[in-house]
């Protein structure tokens, strides 16, 4: 970072960035719009929809319908997102060393609710550690690519967005990141290919454990 600019806070994304769920996610998503009629490939799939929110995703299937969706039209394919992570859902790879080296605040602001946020990192051991720095998309009126959410978190966490970093692993994260004036490292370890994080203020890498390094942290021993 640049004089004047030390990091005073990490914001990590959720999914793919501290939880490997977007393969499980974007596989079910997969399912779901193919049995409301929309026929739709993965890498079609993870340039639409990974890094929004339920409602942008929602907005854009009825688009293609043509028609509105019934207020539980979610129920019927809960179980198939909730079995998946139950029985698969793991942290991405390297991200438990990368937490144990990063020595400033640290916290979560995801696209998902809530309740999903808190449930993916209780499956994989990492409530705990953001416990009470957890932010949501629910908590501002615009979601990413929109700047709402980092800026709320950088709000609530006392902390000035130029001297905050964001972990992302999508591109409308990564953008979200930009237009907050914060300093985006793109983690290209994932489903989203490295071209579409590649961009002003931005950092792409593939190594999650090597992120303290990239942050000009040293490791922890």
């Amino acid at each position: 970072m640049a004089a004047g600019r030390a990091i005073e806070l990490v914001i990590f994304d959720c999914d793919g960035v501290l939880v490997d769920s977007e393969r499980l996610s974007v596989k079910i998503d997969q399912r779901v719009l193919a049995e409301l009629g929309w026929e739709l490939t993965v890498d079609e799939i993870v340039h639409r929809f990974v890094g929004r929110t339920a409602e942008h995703f929602r907005s854009e299937i009825e688009g293609h319908l043509g028609r509105s969706l019934a207020d539980d039209w979610e129920e019927p394919y809960q179980n198939w997102y909730t079995e998946a992570f139950e029985r698969d859902l793991a942290p991405v790879p390297g991200i438990i060393e990368a937490l144990r080296g990063i020595d400033t605040d640290i916290c979560v602001a995801s696209s998902g609710t809530h309740a999903k946020i808190r449930r993916s990192l209780a499956l994989t051991g990492m409530l705990a550690t953001f416990e009470g720095r957890i932010f949501s998309a629910e908590d501002v009126r615009s979601g990413k690519p929109a700047p709402d959410l980092f800026l709320h978190a950088a709000s609530q966490r006392g902390v000035p967005a130029e001297r905050c970093v964001v972990i992302e692993d999508s591109r409308f994260g990564v953008q979200a990141a930009r237009a907050a004036g914060m300093r985006a490292y793109g983690y290209a370890g994932g489903l989203t290919p490295a071209g579409w994080l590649i961009g002003d203020d931005t950092t792409v890498f593939t190594d999650m454990a090597k992120l303290p390094d990239l942050l000009g942290m040293a490791p922890s021993t």
